[in-house]
């Protein structure tokens, strides 16, 4: 603190803060207040004021919660120890096996000790402590590189500025957890966007995900995000436990919440007794979970045990089985989509699934309808696993009255006639004559992947098109913070802030622009690989098919997606109205791959992965530099294992070549693609 600042205030500050954090933990860690929010609130700004006056704000202080000023982007953070996934097993069976290949591995006869534990639906979190005082917070991200969130994790009031007990001086303490966001929190979250009239968040974890990656903490501090402890990374200057279980005392201790729904349990017996008993217990948790986590009880046994590349082998994630629910479907309605494909979707009874509300389902195709025997008025089971999309799976009862579903003969958007496209797809040819096809447009062409405009969301554009303010995407520069304000919801400073986004995008990259073009399966990897090739727009345009497939991975379909695209008059219309309208990109460097962020690796796909066709994981590979081979060798830099992934993910682990799943695969994507985006000026 200051030198100038009176002992006597010092004293004052000191005890308030004292306090704060003292009722702090009895009301978000202990849920036991002792005293009322107004009394509570008095403290707090009482604290506020006198570090003001006297400049004594601290990191450490309670005051630091609120939230403060955006930051301009993301540092990467190196995990010092890799923050790994966990093995998976999805049947007693395959736990057995787990427990069998430990006590080998171990040279145990007997039982082993674990500890066992909800598997919370959140996002992974490292927080590291100096000398008592929180220093950093960091995601997880591809385990081995995270980012950096302090900014946030300080708006987390489960999280101490500065841990209880014993005297930490000379320590540097790296704890371990997830951070979530309830159930209760979740459903007062949406009841206050229902009030306001606004849009509602899909489930607690993307809500979670989405919130502790927010650039201006104030946003993260408006949600009532809660975090679990359940690990030690690195520890230096201090003792450590010889058990999970006394780690989980130590936090504790230190002021940090834990599960208390942790058990200690000995044998393979018990610990699926105690998952079928959480199983049960599910549904009246206060908080989103998807399995059990059973670790090895003794540090020294963790620690002599090891781990693979992927994951450690002392420890294993007990996944519950997709929930399923049934529903009446009452209704099937058919979108139209971007690039006019016609998709029935379900209309559902609403029904809680997975730790969503489900009243809508895709259907994909007729095909798929005519599969499941599907008509209006018929219960069917829902199934929803993790983050998987909802789906239908069966018909389980026929209605009374049973409404046959058909495909319509005429657009349900603008009325032009509908095309069967290949075997399976219908597609209605109107192109941006069709309102919906123009809606969708708008918004791709505003998305954060492609033109990154904040603010132009869904009910706004469908505002401005069905109004015929915005025709096309070019209008949008056309645009004044007066004609904005007119439109519903939509205030002055609401209106004045996107058009300043609008005015941002138009200095945007290649990449970009060629993604918020919608040109038929060029995505993010594709018109990075474009542009890497090409360098300018003009030669991608006059490029013939051939030309086009020597871009790595583009074949014949995209090639002739792409021509078919710069063929048509109105999309070259549409492309000079914006360049002049100020739209512009700089050259990109051509002629190298060298710049691209996976140059020199080389990744192996195995398995099934649910949300990327082969094909398409391997363009987003190939578009950021990297080779794909068919098989494991000592070369290989990284293996993508799916679902029912068999001897390629055993050899990466005998190799101990980094393995990721296809969520860490997603995040590693995300990850790389942006880093190209902005390398080229994206950002």
């Amino acid at each position: 603190m200051p030198d100038d600042a009176p002992a006597s205030v010092r004293r004052e500050v000191d005890s308030l803060r004292e306090q704060i954090e003292f009722h702090n933990r009895q009301y978000h860690t202990l849920d036991r207040p002792r005293i009322t929010d107004a009394e509570f609130d008095a403290l707090l700004a009482k604290l506020e004021e006198l570090e003001t006056r006297y400049g004594l704000q601290s990191p450490d202080s309670p005051t630091q919660r609120v939230g403060s000023e955006p930051l301009p982007g993301f540092v990467e953070v190196r995990h010092e120890i890799p923050m790994l996934s966990l093995e998976k097993a999805f049947s007693e069976e395959e736990f057995v096996q787990f427990e069998t290949r430990t006590l080998k591995r171990a040279g145990i006869e007997g039982a082993i000790e674990y500890c066992c534990e909800p598997k919370v639906d959140g996002v992974a979190v490292s927080l590291v402590y100096r000398d008592g005082v929180l220093e950093r917070g960091a995601t997880r991200g591809d385990g081995v590189n995270g980012e950096d969130i302090t900014h946030n994790v300080r708006t987390i009031h489960d999280i101490p500025l500065r841990l209880e007990g014993s005297d930490l001086t000379g320590t540097r303490i790296e704890i371990r957890g997830e951070v979530f966001l309830g159930k209760q929190g979740f459903a007062a979250l949406n009841e206050r966007a229902r009030e306001e009239e606004d849009r509602t968040y899909v489930n607690p974890r993307n809500t979670a995900a989405g919130a502790i990656r927010q650039l201006d903490s104030r946003n993260t501090a408006r949600l009532p995000l809660q975090m679990y402890c359940y690990s030690l990374g690195v520890a230096e200057g201090l003792d450590l436990p010889e058990t999970l279980f006394e780690t989980f005392d130590l936090l504790d201790q230190w002021g940090l919440k834990t599960n208390a729904d942790r058990q200690l349990c000995t044998g393979a017996d018990a610990c699926l007794e105690y998952c079928r008993r959480l199983l049960e217990k599910r549904p009246d948790l206060d908080y989103e979970i998807d399995g059990a986590v059973i670790k090895i009880n003794r540090l020294d046994l963790q620690r002599e045990l090891g781990q693979t590349a992927r994951s450690p082998r002392w420890a294993i994630a007990w996944k519950f089985p997709a929930e399923e629910k049934s529903a009446r479907v009452l209704a099937v309605d058919f979108q139209v989509g971007r690039m006019g494909t016609i998709t029935p979707v379900a209309r559902l009874e609403p029904v809680f699934v997975g730790g969503v509300t489900v009243s809508n389902t895709s259907l994909h195709n007729m095909d798929e309808i005519e599969r499941l025997g599907l008509c209006v008025g018929d219960t069917v089971i829902v199934r929803r696993a993790g983050d998987v999309i909802p789906q239908i799976v069966e018909v389980i009862e026929q209605g009374e009255e049973r409404g046959e579903v058909k495909m319509p003969d005429v657009c349900p958007a603008c009325g032009s006639p509908v095309e069967l496209d290949g075997d399976i797809q219908y597609r209605c040819n109107a192109g941006l004559i069709c309102p919906a096809q123009r809606r969708q447009s708008v918004g791709h062409f505003a998305s954060r992947t492609a033109m990154d405009i904040e603010g132009l969301g869904e009910k706004l554009i469908e505002q401005l098109v069905d109004s015929g303010t915005v025709k096309n995407v070019a209008d949008l520069y056309r645009l004044s913070a007066e004609e904005l304000a007119a439109f519903e919801r939509m205030g002055p400073k609401s209106a004045e802030n996107l058009v300043s986004a609008i005015e941002k995008s138009r200095n945007t990259s290649l990449p970009r622009f060629l993604i918020a073009l919608g040109i038929r399966e060029v995505g993010d990897a594709t018109a990075a690989a474009l542009a890497a090739h090409f360098g300018d727009l003009e030669p991608l345009m006059n490029a013939d098919a051939e030309a086009l497939q020597e871009v790595p991975d583009v074949g014949e379909v995209v090639a002739r997606h792409i021509r078919e695209f710069f063929d048509n008059s109105e999309n070259l219309e549409l492309i000079a109205a914006l360049r002049e309208a100020g739209v512009n990109w700089p050259t990109e460097e051509t002629g190298t791959r060298d710049s691209l962020p996976l140059t020199g690796q080389t990744f192996v796909l195995t398995g099934t992965l649910e949300r990327l066709t082969r094909n398409e994981a391997k363009a987003k590979l190939v578009a950021l530099g990297a080779k794909v081979a068919g098989s494991v060798s000592t070369r290989t830099s990284c293996v993508v294992a799916g679902e029912s992934a068999g001897s390629k993910l055993t050899k990466a682990e005998e190799l101990e070549i980094r393995i990721l799943d296809e969520q860490e695969f997603m995040d590693f994507l995300e990850q790389h693609s942006n880093l190209a985006l902005s390398e080229r000026g994206g950002d």
